[in-house]
């Protein structure tokens, strides 16, 4: 696939087959992931893979999911994710930019997943202290956000925004209203 195509036909997915993603194919995303860019080069993200089928179900409560169509939008049995990424700050090698730095980093492994044909689900309202309870994760690190991984039961298609930034499902396919480029596109000045 042409990278271009990569990061034009990427969606989000929140219903996924329950095959199961080799760990090898996992790490190898992750490799893209530790290779993004780092602000002052402090690197302080690390990943915490779940695949345990006893631990995939904790981490499935402690997220929300589609919050404009929820409950509807929610994986039910047999939809959920095979995988799971939580993305964690070192504390101690925290600084201004790591927001930036864990954007990045997400942003390749939802890329390169799609690239495997991976679905994903960059998952930001996350219960963090039942999550942190549950994996056993110490205090010295911040979850910053999740990502559920499978192998896609649904698709999802944009389309320019017409009035509402809200998307909806219809058919087994999510709709999402994109902001056009020529609303967003400013050359050379801010008229």
């Amino acid at each position: 696939m042409e990278f271009t195509d990569v990061l034009v036909k990427r969606r989000t997915i929140r219903k996924y087959r329950q095959e199961k993603i080799p760990l090898e194919r996992i790490e190898g995303i992750l490799e893209c992931a530790r290779l993004s860019p780092s602000a002052s080069n402090r690197q302080p993200l690390e990943y915490l893979v779940i695949i345990d089928e006893n631990k995939l179900e904790d981490v499935f409560q402690t997220v929300k999911w589609a919050g404009y169509i929820a409950p509807e939008g929610n994986p039910e049995e047999g939809e959920k994710p095979v995988a799971y990424v939580v993305l964690l700050i070192r504390s101690d090698l925290k600084s201004a930019f790591t927001s930036h730095d864990a954007g990045a980093a997400a942003q390749s492994i939802l890329l390169a997943c799609f690239n495997e044909g991976i679905g994903t689900c960059w998952l930001g309202s996350v219960d963090r202290e039942r999550l942190r309870s549950s994996l056993a994760i110490p205090d010295r690190y911040t979850i910053d956000t999740v990502i559920a991984m499978g192998y896609p039961a649904e698709s999802s298609e944009i389309f320019d925004i017409t009035d509402s930034v809200k998307y909806f499902r219809k058919d087994n396919t999510y709709h999402v209203p994109k902001r056009r480029i020529e609303d967003i596109l400013h050359i050379n000045n801010m008229k």
